[in-house]
């Protein structure tokens, strides 16, 4: 083990040296959540038994019969938006509190205990992954562990957090317009939407071409560990396919060219003090790659197509609606938090006209996004544009708790387009969160990204967890 693995690889390594055991790891993580989760709101479920003898199971294996694979003994949490055999999938919602266990593991879950991973529970999210903060009426608010009155952000934000504050090696997470890169911008995380089709999917999600199974680490290293497990092609999902293969002794690649742009929708200038800090890391990453930049005026890419932002509100709330059904969605608002009917009104609103017309245009911008970046190229935006964000949704104390602008968010377009994002983190705000930079690249160039953040790391490493706490770490 170096002194740069992160929490995943320093886990692994322990236990494969036979300094720690899997119940030591299912153990000190269990031990972690109780002392560090109370006032934070990340995890809503543990399956303690369950976990302490299939860490038993894998040690008695791993004595008889040598490794079984390269997460051998690692605690994973998953987001309850994913199946976990035996237990209920609740989605944050009152409306499901009395789910029955699911029969099987969802697909991220079931490929990381394939890896050797043992699960010990599940990671809070808001109401049925809809919005960007994290807060629901079924298991509460989440809080971020660098500032409890602010948002950790969604809707992956119970496992950003869980990582934030050393909870666990492995969280997964899941990205329809931003759950992985806004939680991991807001806890100073590394998080990768990958190119849509490189991690198959199944059964089909709420949001039919915009969602996709995205990793979040503390580190890049982190990262391409847990990207290497999850691509592949899933039986039922048309849009998968097999992930580029790489050679191992490749040289990193490098961007050809830089685009840097506050926003990718005409959503308003960026607040003073996100702009001058988004262009200073835009400015210190375009140094480091030592290539062309040019910018591009808010909105100014698609501004004779439409409004990405405004094309992925009309599909992921109509097809939300139509996916839980019109009639029980009508019948079960009174029960849902404020910001889902919302959401759940403007997908009922939504007709079929608006429909269409809104999944073609994604054709015209997913076109005018691979003509800009051309084979190597990458666009540089902000993750969120806001440096202060109250953990129930407000961007102030005068606001309307759970109903957030959508000005907030700058990440829906590649959920749109297919194309993969990765935020960096950046720095932080005054108010003491921090920020993440966001690189998109073309599609199925994941791997451009990952080089690029090995680079950004080297140059610019960042706190592995929020301030008071430490990394997951085992046997040192």
């Amino acid at each position: 083990m170096t002194d740069t693995a992160g929490a995943i690889r320093a886990t692994a390594d322990a236990i494969a040296s036979g300094a720690a055991s899997a119940v030591d790891a299912m153990e000190e993580c269990v031990r972690r959540i109780r002392d560090r989760d109370g006032d934070l709101g990340a995890v809503v479920a543990l399956r303690v038994d369950e976990a302490r003898a299939e860490a038993e199971a894998l040690d008695r294996r791993r004595r008889d019969s040598g490794p079984i694979g390269p997460l051998d003994g690692v605690p994973v949490l998953v987001k309850d938006l994913e199946d976990v055999e035996g237990m209920p999938t609740r989605k944050g919602s009152r409306l499901l509190v009395g789910a029955r266990p699911a029969s099987a593991d969802a697909v991220v879950p079931a490929l990381l205990r394939r890896a050797g991973a043992v699960i010990v529970g599940k990671t809070n999210l808001p109401e049925f992954a809809t919005e960007g903060f994290t807060d629901n009426l079924l298991d509460g608010v989440t809080r971020n562990p660098w500032d409890r009155e602010q948002s950790p952000g969604g809707s992956s934000g119970g496992a950003a957090v869980a990582l934030a504050a050393g909870m666990v090696p492995i969280a997964t997470a899941t990205d329809g317009g931003g759950s992985v890169r806004i939680p991991a911008g807001r806890c100073g995380l590394v998080g990768l939407k990958p190119t849509h089709g490189a991690v198959g999917r199944w059964p089909a999600t709420d949001w039919l071409d915009l969602s996709t199974y995205g990793p979040m680490a503390t580190t890049i290293d982190d990262l391409r560990i847990l990207f290497s497990l999850m691509v592949g092609r899933v039986a039922g999902d048309p849009s998968s396919a097999p992930f580029p293969a790489r050679r191992a002794s490749a040289p990193p690649q490098r961007p050809s060219h830089v685009i840097v742009a506050d926003r990718t929708s005409p959503l308003g200038p960026l607040p003073t003090g996100v702009a001058d800090e988004f262009h200073a890391a835009a400015a210190d990453l375009a140094e480091l790659l030592g290539v062309g930049v040019s910018a591009l005026e808010p909105g100014e890419l698609f501004s004779d197509l439409g409004d990405p932002d405004v094309d992925w509100f009309t599909l992921a709330t109509a097809e939300h609606v139509n996916s839980l059904g019109r009639s029980w969605v009508e019948e079960s608002m009174p029960l849902m938090h404020p910001s889902t009917v919302a959401f759940m009104r403007h997908g009922l609103a939504v007709g079929v006209d608006d429909y269409l017309s809104a999944r073609r245009r994604r054709a015209a911008y997913t076109r005018r996004l691979d003509d800009l970046l051309g084979e190597s190229g990458v666009l540089l935006t902000p993750v969120v544009a806001v440096d202060r964000w109250l953990a129930d949704g407000r961007l102030s104390d005068t606001d309307e708790p759970g109903m957030t602008a959508e000005s907030v968010y700058s990440t829906a377009v590649q959920n749109v387009t297919g194309h993969p994002a990765i935020s960096l983190p950046a720095g932080r705000h005054e108010s003491g969160s921090p920020y993440g930079l966001q690189v998109t690249a073309p599609r199925w160039c994941d791997d451009l990204l990952l080089d690029v953040g090995d680079l950004w790391e080297s140059h610019r490493p960042w706190p592995r967890t929020a301030p008071g706490y430490d990394e997951f770490r085992i046997g040192s």
